[in-house]
């Protein structure tokens, strides 16, 4: 490998490097999953920014999991790839936080409009999948009134869900114990906000449609 490859090479790794940290990061600040409302925040922090899609396979994993359809999917090349993504972690035997924060996004996707939402994928990651099969998750997104093509609801083996959740920074005990910050990425772009759960869904629908326009230079 030239000396020229070999940086390109290096300085590649470390871009992902840094946009793990800085997910783990965002985990570790979160606050956890409880039935009790933190302080209103009144809008999302940008968290890491830059250019190119390369490595984020590698980072993200191109693991298989299901959505709520039993639908095989894998997660960066069907579920990231070159898009808009809101990511959040719920579980559907949870009776505070987790239908509170779905109903929210659902306020959010409203606030964006019928166009800004066609252009974002909702992605609720389980962090309990042993309970939660695609059957089950089928129902809790009937129940909240978001089952559809732009909101994924996946699960799958838990060693394969414990691998996802890791890249995006839960490492999780137990199901209870997952953050409950809303992660808004531009994959292509790599950029990236987490967002409390508690801002207003106006000024979390700003924060997406940032996202949605396209970088320069791209």
């Amino acid at each position: 490998m030239s000396a020229h490859a070999s940086r390109n090479a290096s300085m590649r790794s470390l871009d992902w490097l840094v946009l793990g940290a800085c997910l783990w990061i965002l985990a570790s600040v979160a606050f956890a999953h409880e039935g009790h409302a933190p302080a209103p925040q009144p809008a999302p922090q940008t968290m890491v920014s830059g250019g190119g899609t390369r490595d984020a396979q590698t980072w993200f994993t191109d693991t298989v999991l299901k959505d709520q359809d039993g639908r095989e999917l894998r997660f960066y090349s069907d579920v990231l790839k070159d898009k808009v993504v809101m990511l959040n972690v719920i579980f559907t035997h949870c009776n505070d936080a987790c239908p509170l924060i779905t109903r929210k996004l659902r306020e959010v996707r409203e606030a964006m409009g019928a166009e800004l939402a066609a252009q974002v994928t909702f992605v609720s990651v389980s962090s309990d999948p042993l309970n939660d099969t695609p059957e089950v998750l089928k129902a809790f997104a009937q129940k909240q009134g978001v089952d559809g093509p732009n909101w994924l609801f996946l699960t799958g083996d838990k060693a394969s869900v414990d691998l996802v959740l890791g890249r995006l920074g839960q490492f999780l005990p137990s199901p209870e114990q997952h953050s409950t910050q809303l992660i808004a990425g531009d994959v292509a772009g790599k950029r990236w906000s987490k967002i409390r759960p508690d801002a207003p869904p106006a000024a979390i629908a700003q924060r997406m449609q940032l996202l949605a326009q396209p970088l320069a230079g791209r």
